[in-house]
């Protein structure tokens, strides 16, 4: 018996006729194993992971493996993207064990769930043999088995463990981060590190803000020559726009196909603040892309954002993405199909598999001549419309709270960039325009999906599907990720009750995730009892629970002038302070936020008539440090806690400049107030 088939986890439905006789996560499976003493095989994965399909197809859709499974063990089947909690406590001990991580993750337990052997993919006839092995360990072995346990989850219980030592993150520190950066920094091809490799969003998010504050041009260099690299290379979909999850080699050719609406946020609020700070036409036109993107292909109306594209089609990776120079040519004719493999690189050797490349753009276009522009644009269009008639690959349309937070966010601060810097004579004006209407309309609508359906009792529930919620609770990364877009939403829209929700949410996490030293575990006091607490300070593919509730306890803190959000803010950064200046690259996102409370951040409020076209909102928003808040509306505008108490002078639009809660006389030029804000 397969009990799969009506999981919310898109994961969990692809495994739902196979013969395994799977259970999802509950307390029943565990009793179940018990009851008849066999230990748990817990399978953790994720929808678009192309090794766990792999492994899938090999191994768990075989008659024989299922019948070995089903006899000696009850097997569990984990959506890491759904318990996330699940997943951190058995990434630990598989990394304690072994050395690394990964997906699909192979977890042997106990059946009070304690681990006692972890591994990632194992081709069949391996994982065959690992069966055989564990089950006569469990016979014949069980009291070494039951110490290897004991050892993992002492193991786990020192890696999760808070109390640890804490200290103010000061400039010092956050000008050793940016150091360490610049030092790891691969200045050939852009990013950090070798193969594979990560688009490091968070880390160059950290770095715009440092530039920022300190004027650093190493630090803005850094951000422009990653970037640009990232949107030429085959990371970066040439053709709809959207990045894929990470880069096999060291220079960005050859993805990993995937595309993930968290990277995708991240990268987006990347291009747009580079776009904003420079006026860089690359920039401009991914940011542009990325968002049409989100908006266009993980957007589900009256729904959230989708989680993920797959990274295969049909079971074969990047079958929807890759082209030989002959294939350039029967789509587009001789000589622009000539052209467009000599542009995008596709060569009769390939870059990818079997004779194929992965598109990646060898010239620039942004600032070539308007005629070279408009055949690329061209070609770009053929293209796409043909790439279309080929198989698609799956989407995981599964909301995860979190993630959809991180999209709001993005989509607001975009929406924002484009309406300040797009000139109706721009040759894109109109592309540009429609991409934001889309855009805008696209994250209110997630928004109002979170709160409608994500919020179930004051609390916060992780997923949804087809617009029902599923049962999982959200964890601090979800309060901190959906905190911070009401926030930004709040200042978008100047409806008091985004701001309500946010400090809810807030609410919440200081009164359940809290730790005694300033910190937070990941899971709240009262959820499911784990064989630990997990309790991550480091950033990885998306921002820690930590990191994310500081950013919105900043922002909370900012808009309302309550002091007691940033103190929590400061005290859980203090306890993630003594590994930025050491570990830098796993702390972007904390990195980021120290950045926006050493700057104070501002508070900007412009009293006017006009939000959306008054030259003081433009200037604001601008010219605005980073980290800061900035609102728009009527004086004593319900709900606005900004523009309370704070009128025009002399019958003009106003604006009042506060930082760390000290406030500047009001200004109501725009001269006078960027001179505020330099």
């Amino acid at each position: 018996m397969n009990r799969l088939a009506k999981a919310t986890s898109p994961y969990l439905l692809q495994h739902a006729d196979n013969p395994v006789d799977w259970w999802p996560w509950c307390d029943e499976a565990f009793a179940e194993a018990k009851r008849r003493d066999v230990p748990v095989l817990v399978s953790v994965g994720y929808s678009a992971c192309h090794w766990c399909h792999v492994m899938a197809h090999e191994s768990f859709e075989d008659e024989t493996v299922g019948a070995l499974v089903n006899a000696g063990f009850v097997a569990i089947k984990v959506d890491r993207e759904e318990r996330p909690d699940v997943d951190a406590v058995y990434m630990t001990a598989t990394q304690a064990m072994t050395g690394q991580g990964g997906w699909p993750m192979t977890v042997f337990a106990t059946p009070d769930g304690t681990p006692f052997f972890c591994g990632t993919y194992f081709p069949k006839p391996n994982f065959v043999r690992l069966l055989e092995s564990v089950g006569t360990a469990w016979r014949e072995q069980r009291e070494a088995v039951l110490r290897q346990g004991a050892a993992v989850v002492e193991a786990i219980g020192g890696a999760q463990a808070v109390g640890g030592p804490t200290a103010p993150l000061t400039a010092e520190l956050l000008d050793a981060a940016a150091d360490q950066l610049a030092r790891e920094y691969d200045e050939t091809n852009g990013g950090f590190g070798g193969a594979p490799k990560f688009p490091p969003h968070m880390n160059l998010l950290f770095l715009l803000r440092h530039h920022r504050r300190t004027g650093s041009a190493h630090s803005l260099e850094i951000v422009r020559h990653t970037a640009e690299a990232m949107a030429r290379g085959g990371l970066h979909d040439q053709l709809a726009g959207g990045f894929a999850r990470y880069s096999v080699d060291a220079h960005w050719t050859v993805p990993h196909f995937e595309k993930m609406l968290y990277d995708n946020a991240l990268l987006l609020r990347v291009y747009t603040q580079l776009w904003r700070l420079t006026g860089d036409p690359l920039a401009r036109r991914v940011a542009r892309d990325t968002a049409r993107f989100l908006a266009d292909e993980l957007h589900r109306p009256g729904d959230g954002f989708a989680s993920a594209l797959d990274a295969d089609t049909e079971g074969v990776e990047g079958l929807t993405y890759a082209w030989t120079p002959a294939q350039l040519v029967e789509v587009l004719g001789e000589d622009d199909g000539r052209w467009a493999a000599d542009l995008f690189d596709v060569t009769e050797a390939g870059t990818f598999e079997h004779g194929t490349s992965v598109l990646r753009l060898a010239r620039d276009v942004d600032d070539a001549d308007p005629a070279v522009r408009d055949r690329w644009r061209g070609v770009v269009g053929r293209l796409l419309a043909a790439r279309d008639t080929r198989p698609q690959p799956a989407r995981d349309d599964k909301v995860v709270a979190a993630w959809n937070g991180l999209a709001i966010t993005a989509l607001v601060e975009f929406v924002q960039v484009a309406a300040l810097l797009v000139a109706p004579d721009d040759e894109d004006a109109n592309l540009m325009d429609g991409v934001a209407i889309v855009a805008d309309g696209a994250l209110r609508d997630a928004a109002e999906h979170l709160a409608a359906v994500h919020l179930v009792d004051g609390r916060l529930r992780r997923a949804s599907r087809d617009r029902t919620v599923g049962e999982p609770a959200g964890v601090l990364e979800d309060h901190g990720c959906v905190a911070e877009a009401f926030c930004a939403l709040h200042q978008l829209t100047g409806e008091g009750r985004w701001l309500e929700l946010a400090g809810g949410l807030l609410d919440v996490a200081l009164a359940r995730f809290a730790a005694p030293d300033g910190g937070f575990y990941d899971t709240a006091d009262d959820a499911e009892r784990l064989v630990a607490r997990p309790a991550d300070p480091t950033d990885n593919a998306t921002p820690s629970g930590r990191s994310a509730i500081v950013a919105a306890l900043t922002a909370y803190a900012a808009l309302t002038g309550e002091t007691r959000y940033r103190e929590a803010a400061e005290a859980a950064l203090s306890t993630v302070a003594p590994i930025v200046g050491r570990h830098a690259r796993f702390t972007g996102y904390a990195a980021s936020a120290g950045e926006a409370l050493l700057s104070g951040p501002y508070e900007i409020a412009v009293v006017t008539d006009d939000p959306a076209g008054d030259p003081l909102v433009a200037a604001a928003h601008r010219h605005a440090p980073p980290g800061a808040v900035v609102v728009a509306g009527r004086p004593d505008q319900p709900g606005v806690p900004l523009l309370a108490g704070r009128p025009r002078v002399d019958g003009l639009p106003t604006a009042y400049v506060c930082r760390g809660f000290v406030c500047q006389r009001p200004v109501t030029s725009v001269d006078d107030l960027v001179a505020q804000l330099g």
